[in-house]
């Protein structure tokens, strides 16, 4: 940081232009190509690769791509289609032509631009927002995009900055998430050797243990007086996502199927049946027709008791050999209802979910832990990265 203030302080003591990405740099055009030549060309060993819209991208080899514009120099591509962002690549690429992408003499200044790029990647997408139902920044936007253009040698010290900070924080994460990984493994193997260790243990079907109440059919509103559940709802913890919300409004027609704090709803059909959901949530809601109520005798079992069990190999080897694979899975009552559960003793079950509270905890809550330690590192990385693209703009004619 020092070398960069002495130069900054030598070379730009009064402020840098700043200057519009076309006048600056070379702007490089894509190659026309459909989704099925992409799908039928893709080779896992082809030297170039090719990006798509979205995240969507394959490996292919030269000769198989048609009228390829292959770019064999470092530049900066625009995703400017559904997912809105930019990839810096130095190895030999193309991409569809809908996109683009921009390079100049000196690789240093490609990089610089690719991190002036993602430091305002949110004023792109807010550029992209509103313009049909797929996101998507005009080739103006980033063209007319005016970037401060400090001498080489400033650039050279923020890049080399900035690559040693991503390495650094992309090392951690992968420390931390490899942590968080070895957490939820822990959490799994405890969660099922508790279950399981007690020498008082029945086990009992969850119909014999439980009624089930399918849920209301209606179309989901941006707006209403009470939440909407559905099964994308759910997140793969069985924690209700916080985002997308989707509301009905009360009415008597659906007032039997608001929920309570602590009920249990299940996903029963699609890629993520199973999924089960304990409403920890004193908001209004309402739950979908795609979702089971689960009411189990309280006297017996513990809701929190059985949402821990839903997380279990226990229970996922029974689901997926009840569970209906003719088309879009089904997993209604009567797949569910065959599923066996340990149950021990409710002052075991108490004893049990306190410990399991914990190590899930640990693993989820994004307030403590892990996860908000990887959120808190990005995040000093990016305050960083926008402290030093930050420059004072030099005057006209000063």
């Amino acid at each position: 940081m020092n070398q960069l203030k002495e130069l900054i302080k030598k070379l730009c003591p009064n402020g840098v232009k700043c200057k519009q990405v076309k006048d600056c740099f070379k702007r490089l055009k894509g190659t026309s190509i459909t989704a099925g030549k992409m799908k039928e060309i893709g080779d896992r060993n082809g030297t170039i690769k090719v990006f798509a819209g979205g995240k969507t991208v394959i490996n292919a080899n030269e000769k198989d791509i048609p009228n390829a514009n292959i770019v064999k120099v470092p530049a900066v591509l625009v995703q400017s289609r559904g997912v809105v962002d930019f990839i810096y690549y130095e190895k030999p690429f193309t991409f569809k032509n809908e996109m683009w992408a921009y390079t100049a003499n000196d690789k240093v200044e490609v990089k610089y631009l690719y991190y002036v790029f993602k430091n305002s990647v949110n004023f792109f997408k807010e550029c992209a927002a509103g313009r049909g139902s797929l996101p998507q920044i005009s080739l103006a936007i980033t063209e007319e995009f005016k970037i401060p253009l400090p001498p080489i040698e400033v650039q050279r010290e923020i890049v080399r900055i900035l690559d040693n900070f991503t390495e650094l924080t992309a090392e951690l994460t992968a420390e931390l998430t490899a942590e968080l990984t070895a957490r939820k493994k822990q959490y799994n193997y405890f969660c099922n050797k508790l279950l399981t260790q007690s020498n008082q243990i029945s086990y009992i079907k969850v119909k014999d243990l439980a009624r089930f109440v399918y849920g209301f059919t209606d179309k989901a509103k941006d707006s209403g007086n009470v939440r909407y559940i559905r099964i994308t709802d759910i997140d793969e913890s069985g924690r209700l996502k916080q985002q997308d919300k989707k509301f009905l409004n009360l009415s008597e027609n659906n007032r039997r199927y608001l929920l309570k704090k602590g009920d249990l709803v299940m996903a029963r059909t699609g890629a993520t049946f199973g999924k089960t959901l304990y409403f920890d949530n004193n908001e209004p809601a309402i739950y979908a027709s795609f979702l089971i109520k689960i009411e189990l005798s309280s006297n017996r079992i513990l809701n929190r008791f059985y949402w821990h069990f839903s997380k279990t190999s226990l229970y996922w080897d029974q689901a997926n050999n009840l569970v209906s694979t003719g088309g879009q899975p089904q997993f209604n009552t009567g797949a569910i209802g065959n599923v066996i559960v340990p149950v021990p003793p409710l002052e075991e079950q108490k004893r049990i979910v306190a410990i399991l509270d914990r190590f899930d905890k640990l693993c989820n809550d994004l307030s403590e832990g892990l996860p908000a330690e990887i959120e808190a590192r990005q995040k000093q990385y990016e305050y960083y990265r926008d402290k030093l693209l930050t420059f004072k703009e030099k005057a006209i004619g000063g």
